[in-house]
């Protein structure tokens, strides 16, 4: 994109009082950015309040910084080899499932390998939940997002901690060397040169090789906490349905997976522990009609994918480890109890809980609790 292209569309985003709504009216009116700028004041009132057109005549404040600001952001491909694109509204490269949204964004900053307009939004999947998982939860996840890759779905998140991280590291483990396959996408709240939470920084970068990072916000904008449930409607939007592992009943998971809904979208749900917070808006929405998912078969079948060989559920294990995973069940449990379900004494409970725990069969909780692992 040319500069001068670039700042007439930064403007017409950062003119107080416009928003998506009004830019849009402007654009079906007048055609390109720099056509509204050419309008007397008079033309623009057709379209817009009188409010709205006078402030289309002044320069918003920082706008020169921000156009600058971009345009080192799109260079810097030129250091790391990751390309950086802007895709605006008129653009044929604009996803089609996102011009349906009520609210499409007027720019989309990309980031990393793929196109959105490339043949894998018709084979994508949004894998979302809770940010305080349960182990189980961030296993379910990340072995459903990599059966999913593998599958040759694209997994959409957000790069959230929890559910939205584990998925996206299940997506990039379904990647084979050389592989052109689109892993995952993510959607973030922030300026692409910013990445939330931090210690999803070497994430972002693996997305970036072997997938997309997705925003509607301009580069610099930080992590605002009213972008995260807006961003949402795009999590939904891009893909062909919804998997939430892990949600309370106040979940920013449970907003992708209404709108995935009202979008016409399947949107898929696995049940938890009846003990578990986690589980419970999972419970509401297969309530609501979500369908109940056992195993990625239940998903891969509804998305019209072909379904893979169902994988033991366990290894084999010594008779004690089995029936140490047998005493455990499914909920979180503490020492003292386990103990009395087992008949173990205390030496020989800690180290099969310590053996099975290594082998990734256990998982140790905050409080003391412990809690058995099924990998899907």
């Amino acid at each position: 994109m040319e500069r001068d292209e670039l700042g007439h569309w930064l403007r017409l985003t950062r003119t107080p009082g416009i928003g998506n709504e009004g830019a849009r009216k402007l654009l079906a009116a007048f055609g390109l950015p720099d056509s509204v700028w050419q309008q007397s004041a008079s033309a623009l009132q057709q379209v817009v309040s009188p409010k709205q057109a006078a402030a289309l005549r002044v320069e918003p404040d920082g706008l020169a910084a921000l156009l600058a600001l971009t345009l080192n952001w799109l260079h810097g491909a030129e250091a790391d080899g990751i390309e950086r694109r802007i895709v605006t509204l008129g653009d044929a490269d604009y996803p089609p499932c996102l011009l349906a949204l009520d609210d499409p964004p007027l720019l989309l900053y990309l980031m990393g390998t793929g196109h959105l307009s490339a043949p894998w939004l018709t084979r994508s999947i949004a894998v979302v939940g809770s940010r305080n998982p349960s182990a189980q939860g961030a296993a379910n996840a990340r072995s459903f997002s990599r059966s999913l890759g593998q599958a040759g779905l694209t997994v959409v998140s957000g790069l959230a901690l929890g559910i939205d991280g584990a998925a996206h590291e299940g997506a990039l483990d379904s990647v084979l060397p050389g592989a052109q396959h689109l892993a995952t996408i993510a959607v973030v709240g922030t300026g692409l040169d910013r990445v939330y939470p931090a210690r999803h920084r070497d994430l972002a970068h693996r997305i970036a090789c072997h997938g997309l990072l997705v925003s509607e916000y301009p580069i610099g904008t930080p992590p605002l906490s009213a972008n995260f449930p807006r961003r949402n409607r795009l999590i939904a939007g891009l893909a062909q349905g919804t998997l939430v592992v892990e949600a309370a009943l106040k979940s920013g998971s449970l907003i992708t997976a209404r709108l995935s809904a009202e979008q016409g979208k399947d949107v898929f749900a696995i049940p938890g522990s009846i003990h578990l917070t986690q589980a419970r808006g999972c419970h509401a929405l297969i309530k609501q009609g979500a369908k109940l998912v056992e195993s990625v078969q239940d998903v891969l079948e509804e998305m019209g994918a072909t379904p893979m060989a169902t994988p033991a559920m366990t290894d084999a294990l010594p008779d004690a480890d089995q029936g140490l995973l047998k005493a455990l069940g499914f909920d979180p449990v503490g020492l003292d109890a386990l103990q009395a379900r087992s008949g173990l004494a205390t030496a020989d409970l800690q180290a099969q809980l310590m053996t099975l725990e290594l082998d990734g069969k256990v998982a140790r909780l905050p409080g003391g609790l412990f809690q058995r692992l099924m990998h899907v």
